[in-house]
């Protein structure tokens, strides 16, 4: 069963992933309006929720084995889809699970620090699924576009000047290789929206009341920078997908098809981690079947002791006793057409 799922996953996830040393020109290789054409559209729903319930499954092995995290890196432009993906994939996994971090503009204090040290402070523990709604790569994109921030940095003078963009990508790689070798998976997905899909998603910000407190004019001003931001986008690629923490470039035009895309991709690592619920020694085995003795003298007269297992044993009879009447109705159909066969050969000899 899990290879059937894991094999789904994969037909969703292989024509997203940035294979790593590749050179990647987002405009060639990628396009933001893809769909699998596999995937009938009457089956959307339902295949995203199989994800989303694949996904809690596998995280509620992960915080209980508690020994490997997640760091899920969110990049997008402005109107990406990045809060509803997160808000429609993470669904159903528990809240206690999952930390959601989001980075403006740093403040006086993390600027006096070095550009990742802000990020570190969010990282998950083990157990945990950290998401970063826009992540340390913000330093070699949003920054790369617009140089000033840079000076912000307070960087000295023979830390800048060229070569700048060429370091953080080997130091983000080292960063998130050191991650990976202490048991924290980095995944990295991108949600490559398109200009036009941008523009009218900017539009539906401006005419609906309701979502006039999202839109920005400086989001809309952004877009002059376009081709910069693919070409840093396309750099940032191209450089930074690794054999240990490999890019998704996640197509996001139709939403739908995006939040199946990044749920494939988040429960498809949850399975290769295949974390596992603990297992209890015997001492454990001993006190729990000591407490279960003490809770059951404790029911009410006429109560069922455990009332739990005897629904548990009642919903087996049921099943049991469905299973049987299925085979006897298929044996009785069996041998229906069995003596429909002996007398059509009866009628023919005479």
């Amino acid at each position: 069963m899990a290879d059937d799922r894991a094999k789904l996953l994969a037909k969703f996830i292989e024509p997203l992933r940035v294979e790593p040393g590749s050179k990647v020109k987002l405009a060639r290789d990628f396009d933001p309006g893809y769909k699998a054409s596999f995937l009938k559209k009457k089956d959307r729903a339902v295949v995203l929720q199989a994800g989303v319930e694949l996904l809690a499954e596998y995280q509620a092995r992960l915080a209980a084995q508690d020994s490997w995290g997640v760091l899920v890196c969110l990049q997008a432009l402005d109107a990406g889809g990045k809060d509803g993906t997160i808000r429609h994939v993470m669904s159903g996994v528990n809240p206690q699970g999952v930390r959601v971090s989001g980075f403006k503009v740093p403040s006086a204090e993390e600027l006096d620090h070095d550009y990742l040290w802000r990020y570190a402070q969010r990282l998950p523990g083990r157990g945990e699924i950290g998401i970063f709604n826009r992540s340390h790569y913000e330093e070699v994109l949003v920054v790369r576009v617009h140089p000033e921030l840079l000076d912000r940095q307070k960087l000295p003078a023979a830390c800048q000047g060229k070569g700048v963009w060429e370091r953080r990508y080997r130091e983000i790689n080292d960063w998130e290789h050191f991650l990976a070798d202490n048991g924290f998976k980095v995944v990295k997905l991108f949600l490559n929206l398109s200009k036009e899909e941008q523009r009218i998603r900017f539009l539906r910000r401006v005419d609906d009341a309701e979502k006039n407190w999202k839109f920005s004019a400086a989001d809309a001003r952004e877009r002059k920078y376009w081709d910069d931001y693919q070409a840093a986008f396309s750099d940032m690629l191209s450089n930074t997908s690794t054999e240990w923490a490999p890019w998704y470039v996640i197509p996001a035009d139709h939403k739908w098809f995006a939040r199946i895309c990044v749920s494939a991709v988040l429960a498809r690592t949850l399975m290769d981690i295949d974390p596992r619920f603990p297992q209890v020694d015997k001492a454990k085995k001993e006190d729990l079947a000591e407490t279960r003795a003490l809770l059951e003298a404790e029911a009410p007269q006429g109560a069922a002791a455990d009332p739990a297992r005897a629904e548990l044993a009642a919903q087996a009879k049921e099943e049991k006793a469905a299973k049987e009447d299925k085979q006897a109705r298929k044996q009785r159909k069996r041998m229906k057409k069995i003596r429909a066969e002996l007398a059509e050969a009866e009628q023919s000899k005479r």
